[in-house]
């Protein structure tokens, strides 16, 4: 039978008590699938309740599928030993291939891969993935410390698979070689990357893990991806994870589900334990051994690969037993609290979090989350903002609506906030920049012929989209692999209805290396959008003071870290002479204006430009002065950007105080 956790909320306590200490319950990866004994022996442990026998055949033994029987201990726990040969080498060899045997109470033989397999791989001819001992006899050793938790996120979200502009997979080496660079010349200070644990289906995105504590094989070796992870530190980049605890894979034979010849084990057992939506199991987080198995591996990815940090994937589905399916979030109370609540991953939640901080107190926690309700048990939450572009044309934007959806969000809970993410650019969608200037793209981005309206106002509005979502919608900033330069198209991963074609599932970097392409451009801008932010620190600054938000004008103008954005929004009118609000005076100047030429704009404004404020008080500040800004035009299409620092302001540097201020 399985042991649950008492009902009385205690769960931290009982795991002290009955298990030897919290620390070694969350790191039962040292005890549990395969471990090398003193003297060479190898101890295997297994969970397997509704089994009847367990037995171990593979290469060592020529796959005799019963000559090596488990023996059967207390809550459903099972173990076998293996003395070393007569040499004194292990019984099994680095790369050999294994297969559990469940006998289930039915009498019914099955094929399954330990849960805590650490390696599994498939053949081109092969259906399913094989469990393959990974022993390596030099492992890889991390040369570089971690670095130190960034003062604020800019996030690189990234999916080692599709990380070359080829129509293959791409590897965890290609990924060091050619991409890891890239991030650090952007700016960003930390990579998420997407679809690490195994997932037999490709096209899922790693969202139907199968083996959770298997680096996925087709990009490489686990030595392949701690080298990534190591290569990363030593560029001062930190490294999440995309951790998916929310549901697993239906897969039998290579997943958990019907591990030990039951519905449940791992998960709720009948239609409570299936997502209806994603074809999925769903995990009993009340269970014992559900809570081993979730939080070591938490532990494992942090302490053998050196990971920095998750970002857990489903948060909404875990957190309420509708799943969020058919439910609107309204931002009412009862939307979040109620009978409709899954306590139990509510708790497991909170453990985890616990675990990590509490163990690894420079960890980063990112829940993605569904609505804006009350704080869910993980540091970061993610926020988005393409819900504009998609369902209003941009003359007809909404000022007061775009600054309430990046800022509407409890104080106290910090965002991370994106204009586009994945999720964005899957099949069915498309990108940014495609929703903006679609098919011109294929023939219109080249320096070498004259920018077309179309080519015009979709690269300046792309560069204001990012720029404003950076400044005000969270406290930290995430960007998809491509994106920051205009990558074209959407995604879609090999699979039957695209006749199992690549060409979807790559990202062509190759635009943003060919010179006379315009992705250089807005490549350029958000390598310098990251590193002001990097110098005058405005994601970690707190809120925003908004003092213009003009409907008519369609204008909005705040302050953040000390700086002054103004933002112009407006289809046809340009302003001279339009006086914006500053709290600190000073002298000021340009410090970053998207209509310099590098950028894809037209040098129309002088550089070296500098703003004086007035003591005049305007809009609830106490100084303000006068500036001139350009607009969208429909003839030339002239959206402009410009950011004017104050001269006596200071970069971060120590103690030093940031004053105004970025003008817009």
């Amino acid at each position: 039978p399985q042991y649950k956790f008492p009902q009385d909320n205690t769960r931290l306590a009982w795991l002290e008590k009955d298990e030897g200490g919290f620390d070694q319950f969350t790191q039962s990866y040292q005890s549990y699938g395969v471990q090398m004994q003193l003297g060479g022996g190898l101890l295997f442990r297994e969970w397997a309740p509704g089994a009847h026998a367990l037995f171990l055949t593979g290469d060592f033994n020529a796959w005799e599928k019963l000559s090596n029987p488990f023996t059967p201990k207390a809550f459903g726990k099972w173990e076998l030993s293996l003395p070393p040969k007569a040499d004194g080498s292990p019984a099994i060899q680095h790369l050999s291939k294994l297969k559990l045997v469940i006998k289930t109470k039915d009498g019914e033989y099955l094929f399954r891969i330990s849960p805590w397999a650490k390696y599994v791989t498939k053949t081109l001819d092969s259906v399913t993935y094989d469990w393959i001992h990974w022993d390596p006899p030099h492992p890889y050793k991390h040369q570089h410390q971690r670095p130190l938790r960034p003062r604020c996120l800019r996030i690189y979200e990234a999916h080692v698979g599709i990380a070359s502009p080829r129509e293959e997979i791409a590897s965890y080496k290609n990924f060091t070689l050619d991409v890891l660079p890239r991030v650090k010349d952007l700016g960003y200070n930390c990579i998420q990357l997407m679809a690490v644990l195994e997932h037999a289906y490709y096209a899922s995105f790693g969202y139907q893990v199968t083996n959770f504590f298997a680096a996925s094989s087709r990009f490489g070796t686990p030595d392949d991806l701690k080298a990534l992870v190591d290569e990363a530190h030593s560029l001062g980049i930190t490294v999440l994870l995309d951790m998916v605890h929310s549901h697993a894979s239906s897969n039998t034979e290579d997943g958990l589900n019907h591990f030990d010849g039951t519905d449940s084990c791992f998960f709720h057992a009948g239609s409570r334990g299936e997502h209806s939506h994603w074809g999925s199991r769903l995990f009993n987080y009340g269970s014992w051994e559900v809570s081993r198995f979730l939080l070591s591996n938490l532990r494992w990815w942090v302490d053998e690969y050196g990971f920095d940090g998750f970002r857990f994937d489903g948060i909404t589905s875990m957190l309420y037993h509708h799943h969020g399916i058919g439910v609107s979030f309204s931002g009412s109370y009862s939307d979040y609290f109620g009978m409709h609540v899954d306590e139990d991953a509510v708790v497991h939640l909170m453990l985890s979090n616990y675990t990590l901080h509490k163990l690894y107190p420079e960890c980063i926690t990112i829940a993605e989350v569904m609505g804006f309700g009350p704080s869910t048990p993980i540091s970061f939450r993610l926020s988005t903002t393409d819900k504009i572009l998609k369902e209003v044309k941009d003359e007809d934007w909404d000022m007061w609506n775009i600054v309430h959806t990046l800022t509407n969000r409890r104080r106290g809970e910090d965002s991370i906030c994106y204009a586009e993410s994945h999720d964005q650019a899957l099949v069915g969608d498309k990108s940014l920049a495609f929703w903006l200037m679609d098919k011109e793209m294929y023939t219109n981005m080249s320096t070498l012929i004259a920018m077309t309206p179309v080519i015009d106002r979709g690269m300046q509005l792309h560069k204001l989209i990012r720029l404003l979502t950076h400044s005000l919608g969270g406290e930290g900033y995430l960007n998809f692999m491509g994106n920051e330069f205009g990558h074209p198209e959407w995604l879609d991963f090999p699979r039957k209805g695209n006749n199992e074609s690549y060409r979807y599932a790559r990202r062509q970097f190759n635009l943003v290396d060919t010179e006379h392409l315009r992705y250089r451009q807005l490549y350029a801008f958000d390598r310098d959008m990251n590193h002001a932010e990097d110098e005058y620190g405005w994601l970690s600054s707190g809120l925003a003071v908004v003092s213009t938000l003009d409907q008519a004008d369609k204008v909005i103008v705040f302050e953040r870290a000390k700086l002054l954005f103004i933002f112009n929004f407006h289809p046809s009118i340009s302003y001279s002479h339009y006086r914006v609000a500053v709290q600190h005076a000073g002298k000021y100047k340009i410090l970053l204006n998207s209509d310099e030429v590098q950028y894809g704009g037209h040098g129309r404004i002088q550089q070296d430009t500098e703003f004086c404020s007035e003591p005049l008080a305007f809009r609830n500040r106490p100084n303000s002065f006068l500036v001139s800004f350009i607009s969208v035009t429909f003839t030339d299409c002239k959206v402009k950007f410009l950011l004017v620092n104050s001269s006596n302001a200071l970069p971060k540097n120590g103690n030093h105080t940031i004053f105004p201020s970025l003008l817009m």
